[in-house]
């Protein structure tokens, strides 16, 4: 059974001041989706999907593409490397994109961009995140007997782990009953202080530590295109898509299918941390942990082998 790890490349990485998805930051300069490959591929994923910019195609075939297009997955097939590109030439004919929009349309729009090369049930992620093993296992395992049609899943993380010292965060705080996602709602602006305590700035009011947040890890059935489609084409019609930096993101279109009654998530737990880089100053204790990680075995010394 083919199921692909689609990864989420194409953004530009503003407020961390560089490149983060290319920052090689393992003790052998491995780059974070570096791990969510490796970890994806021994789960059981078979297929790997980068979503990029036209421009990062050279580079993406250099750091991860050439390498993995010579492993084998677990179930002793070549692993299948697919490449999309998220860029303005993709956006439907009726709409004009404004000369001063520089910005990405979001993840909406990443996941749409890859539905000619993703045929199979799918895990989108980011690549600037490290999600953990246990995540990866989880995942595949709902995957591989999610029927079709209106559902999906997502692994969900406390938001207390997820927040950074260094500046403000956008996460998916979510409502969770019986295993099931009710809701997602984006906070845009998440800070945490160095007591603990969290709030959202945008609407000034404090958040539970222990709420469930969304990281962007979905779990997709190919059905899920052409809602993506139909949602971004709302979206481009409505007064959003006259904003130069709005964008059409994941959690508020799972949020209105579900609230459609059109699609069911199951929200699912894993063992392990995640953590990632949104500031350059989280830079060195992502590096710190994963040295860890390495020490204690979880990784071999050189991901590349």
């Amino acid at each position: 059974m083919k199921v692909s790890l689609v990864i989420m490349a194409a953004g530009l990485g503003s407020r961390y001041g560089g490149s983060k998805q290319v920052d090689g930051i393992g003790p052998h300069h491995e780059i974070l989706m570096e791990y969510s490959i490796y970890d994806a591929i021994r789960a059981g994923f078979n297929k790997i999907v980068f979503i990029i910019k036209p421009e990062m195609e050279e580079m993406m075939h250099r750091l991860c593409g050439d390498y993995l297009a010579k492993r084998t997955a677990r179930d002793g097939s070549p692993v299948e490397v697919a490449y999309a590109f998220q860029d303005f030439s993709s956006v439907p004919d009726f709409y004009t994109v404004p000369p001063e929009r520089t910005k990405p349309f979001g993840t909406v729009h990443a996941l749409l961009c890859a539905a000619d090369v993703v045929h199979e049930p799918c895990c989108v992620i980011n690549a600037d995140d490290y999600y953990g093993i246990d995540a990866y296992r989880t995942i595949y395992e709902e995957l591989i007997r999610l029927p079709e049609n209106g559902k999906a899943t997502m692994v969900g993380y406390l938001l207390k782990n997820t927040a950074s010292l260094h500046g403000t965060v956008s996460r998916g705080v979510c409502t969770v009953d019986g295993g099931k996602l009710c809701s997602v709602r984006e906070a845009l602006k998440v800070q945490l202080y160095p007591d603990g305590t969290l709030r959202d700035l945008a609407r000034d009011e404090s958040l539970d530590p222990d709420t469930v947040v969304s990281m962007n890890f979905w779990g997709f059935m190919p059905s899920i295109f052409p809602a993506l489609k139909e949602y971004f084409e709302n979206f481009l019609r409505s007064d959003a898509g006259k904003d130069l930096k709005s964008e059409c993101l994941l959690p508020v279109m799972v949020d209105q299918q579900m609230k459609e009654g059109k699609l069911e998530v199951s929200v699912l737990h894993s063992a392990d941390k995640w953590f990632g880089m949104t500031y350059h100053e989280d830079r060195a204790v992502v590096a710190q942990e994963l040295q860890k990680l390495h020490a204690r075995g979880d990784y071999p010394e050189s991901l590349r082998v």
